[in-house]
């Protein structure tokens, strides 16, 4: 009778190819990382204190300003950013409420529609089903320059014809977003719904389900990371646009990226101020994938396979 081998620990090799992918990544977060600690402390600094050669340096005392205001922005460069200051139109406090109005109606409505056009244009096929997704999706390859002058015209027709304020309010960058999102939500949803089997869709086709009731009860339940997915994207999009917000807003109604722009437009720049108002403008978004990047990263695995 033959004796078992004896266990024996496994040595640790050190690989100097996973050294090297480690090497690589902490590089690379060191890069992205740089910027946030250059905005965060020049933020924290007085304008005086701001030198070019002295840029690294940790603040030698922090600007507190006036802090009997119960916001909790004391700090004098957070202040002036969130409140308004001689350089700029309007504060980042109305700015900020712009963004909010502008991107969760925006955001939501273009993810419903971009749900329901992945679901009919994977699930219900139709006459030139095939012909009719191309050109839905050409929508994502239109430059946004290239639109902006009919864009203009539309929205001050459809202001006039309506009497509703989509051209110079928030009316209209909502519309406009919604559209542009559709392309690229739809595609996200229809690649997520092809890997749901059509055995479940026949099933319920035998139970009585139409085309509605399939999606209520069927779909919708089952498109929870999809819809973590695109809700993420189209924020992030809508809440960062520039180009169609200075296009088609006006002064008081000002998103957060173009009131950003206007600090940053003077003929004396308060580096400081600035700073502040671009960590403001970055921070939800920035929250967004710290809370919700886990689930942004599941909901991307979800779809990739079709099984």
């Amino acid at each position: 009778m033959s004796t078992p081998p004896i266990a024996t620990k496994p040595r640790f090799r050190f690989r100097w190819t996973r050294a090297l992918i480690y090497a690589v990544l902490i590089l690379f977060s060191v890069f992205y990382v740089v910027p946030v600690y250059m905005i965060l402390i020049t933020s924290f600094k007085q304008y005086t204190d701001i030198n070019l050669y002295r840029m690294w340096e940790f603040p030698t005392f922090l600007n507190l300003g006036d802090c009997t205001n119960p916001f909790f922005f004391c700090f004098d460069s957070f202040y002036e950013a969130w409140y308004g200051g001689p350089s700029m139109i309007i504060g980042f406090k109305d700015a900020f409420w712009n963004s909010v109005r502008m991107t969760i109606p925006a955001t939501i409505i273009s993810t419903i529609l971009g749900s329901l056009n992945g679901y009919i244009l994977s699930k219900w096929k139709f006459k030139y089903a095939d012909l009719i997704f191309p050109f839905v999706l050409f929508g994502m390859f239109i430059p946004y320059q290239s639109v902006l002058i009919p864009l203009t015209i539309t929205l001050r027709k459809l202001t006039i014809w309506t009497g509703i304020g989509f051209y110079g309010d928030i009316w209209g960058l909502i519309l406009v977003h919604t559209i542009y999102s559709i392309p690229i939500a739809g595609l996200i949803f229809r690649n997520y719904y092809a890997t749901i089997p059509g055995e479940i869709l026949e099933a319920a086709r035998i139970d009585g389900g139409n085309i509605f009731s399939i999606y209520r009860y069927v779909m919708l339940p089952l498109s929870l990371p999809a819809f973590v997915v695109v809700l993420i994207w189209q924020f992030t999009n809508i809440w960062n646009d520039f180009i169609f917000a200075v296009t088609i807003v006006q002064n008081e109604n000002q998103p957060m990226t173009v009131a950003l722009n206007n600090v940053a437009g003077s003929y004396s720049v308060q580096w400081n101020v600035q700073m502040a108002a671009a960590f403001l403008s970055a921070l939800p978004t920035l929250l967004v994938y710290i809370i919700l990047g886990r689930y942004f990263l599941r909901g991307l695995l979800a779809g990739s396979l079709k099984g």
